[in-house]
């Protein structure tokens, strides 16, 4: 299947863990594709995988890659230095602070490459090299976000199935089809129809410093990742060394917290710029393109959109190539473009400030479907 296919870079060595489950065959007279999906877009889209193979745009650029993991730890080199230099008064201690979330965001999006096995052409070295990002750079755990990230993919904004939606109903309600349900059923977790408002205070700054913070841990604990757990260890131990040497106790763990809060709120309107505005409902088992187009939208390309963003801003591409080097999301956007055309799928695409503004929109809008329903039906 195309999921299948996206995921897995090393078809051969996945084999040799499926043949051992293999049941059967098909009959010649039975379908190959379930009447929810789109006979036609499939086999288009596979044409259009097969020419990306022979593109060679599933081959990563590594000075590209290199590129980036210097200039992040370039980057968090200047955070300490900024400090050792020019001392820890208020305007040095904002200085590091803001480079230092530079770095850890950067460090997010290159984990997020290596997460996809999109830079190196061996999966072993792309493992080992997320491990030393993820881990020992940002502090968190490898395995838990390849768990939780691969089921976004497989399914995004699939209520029970995407993780990422996991937020409503119980901070927020997503969606309109969810919210008009929740509305009358007469269920009310939080005041829905000010989401928009609260937004801005809750989910942003706060979701890496507790949730995730948390959550990490819990599940590389829980399912005894403990090279992760040792790894994200070694994070901790050199960021209250090193800035330890430097600063006080009253003035170390706000610089801990406040960055985490400065990376999370980037993190969070760049991540849900492109789906929170986008269809969420129940799987509907539509083909793999039909899946994630109502899912995902892009953001105008241009060299800080590209940067800011990681590449996130060429979301659809990424989705539907999940292993694609993000150097080439540009090279085959136009591809994609003439096949939703074809097949009367909506490619969106937006400036980045109306993508930010649409998340809010789209609370607002999904507040007030809430509020009517519970107040009328």
């Amino acid at each position: 299947q195309d999921a299948f296919v996206a995921f897995h870079v090393d078809k051969v060595l996945v084999n040799k863990y499926l043949k051992p489950l293999q049941i059967g065959e098909l009959a010649p007279d039975q379908p190959s594709i379930e009447p929810t999906k789109n006979e036609m877009l499939v086999k288009d889209f596979r044409e259009l995988r097969a020419t990306v193979e022979r593109m060679g745009l599933l081959e990563p650029n590594q000075l590209f890659f290199f590129l980036l993991l210097a200039h992040i730890l370039l980057l968090d080199t200047a955070a300490w230095l900024i400090l050792f230099y020019f001392g820890t008064s208020l305007l040095p201690f904002v200085f590091s602070l803001l480079v230092l979330t530079i770095s850890q965001v950067q460090a997010s999006w290159l984990q997020h490459d290596l997460g996809h096995l999109s830079v190196f052409r061996k999966t072993k070295w792309n493992h080992l090299l997320h491990k030393f990002v993820m881990c020992h750079l940002i502090g968190a755990s490898a395995k838990w976000w390849t768990l939780l990230h691969s089921q976004h993919h497989a399914k995004p904004n699939c209520f029970h199935k995407d993780p990422d939606i996991d937020m409503h109903p119980f901070l927020f309600t997503l969606g309109k089809k969810f919210s008009v349900e929740l509305g009358i059923k007469k269920k009310k977790y939080m005041p829905y129809n000010h989401q928009h408002k609260y937004f801005f205070i809750t989910l942003p700054p706060l979701l890496f410093p507790t949730y995730f913070h948390c959550h990490t841990f819990y599940i590389a604990y829980t399912k005894k990742y403990w090279a992760d757990l040792v790894w994200m260890l070694t994070f901790y131990i050199r960021f209250f060394y090193t800035y330890g040497s430097l600063l006080e106790t009253k003035t170390l763990n706000p610089l801990l917290w406040l960055h985490r809060m400065l990376e999370s709120s980037w993190f969070v309107w760049v991540s849900q710029m492109n789906h929170i505005p986008m269809d969420i409902d129940y799987d509907k088992n539509l083909d793999w393109m039909s899946t994630q187009l109502l899912a995902t939208c892009n953001v105008e390309q241009s060299l800080f959109n590209d940067w800011f963003t990681g590449h996130l801003n060429f979301q659809i591409e990424h989705h539907l190539f999940p292993s694609m080097p993000r150097h080439n999301y540009w090279k085959v956007a136009p591809l994609v473009k003439s096949l939703c055309a074809k097949h009367g799928l909506e490619y969106q695409c937006k400036p980045l400030l109306t993508a930010f503004a649409d998340i809010v929109h789209s609370l607002k809008n999904s507040g007030e479907l809430w509020l009517d329903a519970y107040l009328h039906k």
